[in-house]
């Protein structure tokens, strides 16, 4: 091998061990993002002090959105409907659209993945199909998909539910997200962890869901991050919500920002026989 052959050996060598390096960093971000707020359907974000709490709103609830709520009433009321849902929630299948991109538009790397849930908390994953780059799949989506399932499993545990406990909530209006006619909350974390948020909350008057949830992690995950911004929008199902879109941008230092989304579709709730449960119900948003 000549010195020449060696030293663009080297170079390729350096060059993967960088791109590695970036997207390892870029999963971990990712992968906290991911679980910051998450309040779907089969998540009841309360703890033991408010279980009472949560029973006692649970009997005052109508259908109406009532008028001069406070925001801590309006998170209570949330988290009552939420455990209402989940009782009623058994299982549910979607297909996720997993996607990396650069600010032009470019393709980095996409999967798309068949996720489904069984109540309690049985969450299995299997791709369907994926292109793109190989180390940014397994860096990113793959790392992405195992801590999902064990934060579902319960063998990893962040205490990052929207409950009074973590946040404190200020009311500053309404406004309508998609079809949905929701309050604003602008949340405020008690404390400086990575696993929370500081942003928005938009909850549905009616059903007292999370709607859209948008910010950025209370504390700077990483020194290689400069900025890390998502949105997440929910989507109601069948009386269920459920994630609809999210995105995450997020801008590394050296490698410039990178947007990763994921694009939840063709739900399929509570079917009697999971194997007839092959095409997706349609939601507000379709």
């Amino acid at each position: 091998m000549s010195c020449a052959e060696a030293a663009e050996g080297n170079g390729e060598k350096g060059t993967a061990l960088r791109m590695g390096n970036h997207f390892g960093q870029f999963a971990k971000l990712v992968a906290i993002i991911f679980a910051l707020g998450i309040t779907p359907a089969t998540s009841i974000a309360q703890s033991q002090s408010s279980a009472s709490q949560t029973e006692e709103v649970g009997a005052q609830l109508t259908d109406a959105a009532p008028v001069g709520l406070t925001s801590d009433e309006i998170v209570a009321k949330m988290l009552a409907r939420n455990h209402l849902r989940n009782e009623q929630l058994r299982r549910y299948s979607a297909v996720r659209t997993y996607e990396i991109r650069n600010l032009e538009g470019k393709l980095a790397a996409q999967a798309v993945v068949r996720v489904d849930y069984e109540a309690p908390d049985k969450k299995t994953f299997n791709k369907t199909s994926e292109k793109g780059s190989g180390i940014v799949r397994h860096l990113v989506f793959d790392r992405l998909i195992q801590s999902e399932g064990e934060t579902s499993a319960g063998r990893e545990h962040h205490d990052s539910a929207i409950t009074a406990a973590n946040y404190t909530f200020v009311l500053a209006g309404m406004e309508e997200v998609g079809p949905y006619h929701c309050f604003i909350l602008e949340a405020t974390p008690k404390r400086k962890d990575k696993y929370l948020f500081e942003g928005k909350i938009w909850i549905e008057t009616e059903d007292f869901a999370v709607a859209k949830i948008a910010g950025h992690p209370a504390k700077k995950p990483s020194f290689w991050v400069n900025r890390a911004d998502f949105v997440r929008q929910y989507q109601r199902i069948d009386g269920f919500w459920f994630p609809f879109r999210d995105e995450t941008s997020v801008e590394v230092k050296m490698y410039g920002r990178r947007v990763f989304t994921v694009d939840h579709q063709q739900y399929v709730v509570n079917p009697a026989n999971p194997l007839q449960a092959e095409t997706g119900g349609a939601g507000d948003r379709d």
